[in-house]
């Protein structure tokens, strides 16, 4: 887009750079997801087991989260824009050379580590980052759309990938990825300026003789650290990594890697398995939109609440149900309505407590600790299944910790002046 066409939208075109990460975020959530589609596909190929290939999903989880954080410092220091291309290349090459992978290794040091890292500056900081440089007003709904972008990657990529798997083993699958986000760093250098000052334009809902959040300098590396070890002295922080830590254990980590191959030893087949997840991934872009609405009205700590209580009831459901069409329609629906509907509350509350500035790194760091916990469920789930045969005990564990969270989440603390409007129940 030409810079005479960018000035004409004035500030509507943060929704243009909305989209292009909308579509990044995408991407990077099916690529997230995918060891979910190849854990079956990888066990006929090569015959590794379960728990090998949960160990690979699990790096990748990890390194996912703990690049967040710095990421975010990142995109502070050396831009946005620099730092989302780069990792999209990363993503895009390290993919590609996992076609050629023959040893567990191989598909470690591919799909976990440098998938991992590349994938988690495509994350959720990201999205955090665009919407506090990007907008003054409809944070929370904006955040909401950005967020539930990850649940539209599982809608789209999984029944596809399922399918591809089927018609043309795991190399299918590798490859459409490589393509996918290889097509996105085109529109990402074009479309995706620094900052609206850029274009001669403000953030969407800003007014005349607003304060502009000032840009950061300095070491990234150190920026990341520093703010740590700030936000680490209070409470709110390590409850929100606590919570954010039970939300990565009891979605991604366990669900998104294990539910498949969950339904598959059930007697349900991989692609109407992947298309559940499908399903589920749909409830999410309606519940996590409506999520970030209502964020912008309600006292989020209730919202957390509510959230974490009906997850971690819908998880110690489902080892019981009879996996029948209705059973698995019910744990559809309610389990899918908040698969990451808690992400919107939880960025407020970061920003509320520690600004706008460094609300963004700190959020960093409390994904970071919801991929830790992602990472610790991918592993967890996999070695329960080798060792008992089953899933049913990792997924009734887990459920008993969404139901601590919704306790955790009550505990938070926060800023005592506050806009009223935006605080009430």
């Amino acid at each position: 887009m030409s810079l005479a066409g960018r000035l004409s939208l004035g500030q509507k075109y943060a929704f243009v750079v909305t989209g292009v990460i909308f579509l990044a975020l995408l991407a990077s959530a099916g690529l997230r997801a995918s060891p979910g589609v190849m854990m079956l596909p990888l066990g006929d190929a090569f015959g590794w087991d379960r728990g090998t290939i949960s160990f690979a999903a699990a790096v990748g989880i990890f390194l996912y989260g703990l690049t967040g954080p710095f990421a975010a410092a990142l995109m502070q220091t050396v831009g946005v824009r620099r730092t989302l291309l780069g990792a999209l290349v990363l993503m895009a090459l390290s993919t590609g050379l996992s076609a050629f992978m023959t040893a567990p290794w191989q598909f470690v040091a591919t799909w976990g580590v440098l998938s991992g890292l590349g994938s988690g500056a495509v994350a959720l900081v990201l999205g955090a980052t665009i919407v506090n440089r990007w907008f003054v007003t409809n944070r929370g709904l904006v955040m909401g759309l950005l967020t539930a972008s990850t649940a539209t990657g599982t809608l789209i990529f999984l029944p596809g990938l399922a399918a591809l798997a089927e018609w043309g083993g795991w190399r299918a699958i590798v490859i459409a990825m490589a393509v996918l986000i290889t097509a996105l760093i085109p529109l990402a250098y074009f479309l995706v300026p620094e900052r609206p000052a850029d274009i001669g334009t403000e953030p969407y809902g800003a007014k005349a003789g607003d304060p502009l959040p000032a840009a950061t300098t300095g070491n990234a590396l150190a920026n990341a650290l520093r703010t740590l070890a700030e936000a680490a002295r209070t409470r709110t922080f390590w409850y929100l990594f606590a919570t954010f830590f039970i939300c990565g254990f009891t979605t991604n980590g366990l669900v998104g890697t294990h539910m498949i191959a969950f339904c598959a030893d059930m007697g349900i087949p991989e692609v109407q398995a992947a298309s559940m997840l499908a399903m589920m991934g749909l409830f999410d872009l309606f519940g996590t939109t409506a999520s970030g609405w209502l964020t912008d009205r309600f006292d989020p700590r209730k919202l957390l609440f509510v959230y974490y209580l009906l997850r971690g009831l819908s998880l110690m459901y489902l080892p019981f149900s009879d996996f029948s069409f209705y059973s698995l329609s019910f744990f559809v629906v309610f389990y899918g309505l908040d698969w990451i509907a808690t992400v919107p509350p939880t960025v407020r509350l970061a920003t509320e407590a520690f600004g706008e500035r460094r609300g963004p790194i700190v959020f960093g760091w409390v994904v970071a600790g919801h991929q830790v916990g992602a990472a610790a469920a991918a592993f967890f789930g996999g070695y329960m299944r080798t060792v008992q045969g089953n899933y049913f005990d990792a997924f009734f564990i887990a459920g008993t910790t969404g139901i601590v969270a919704a306790g955790i989440a009550l505990l938070i603390a926060r800023p005592k002046r506050q806009d009223p409007a935006l605080s009430a129940a």
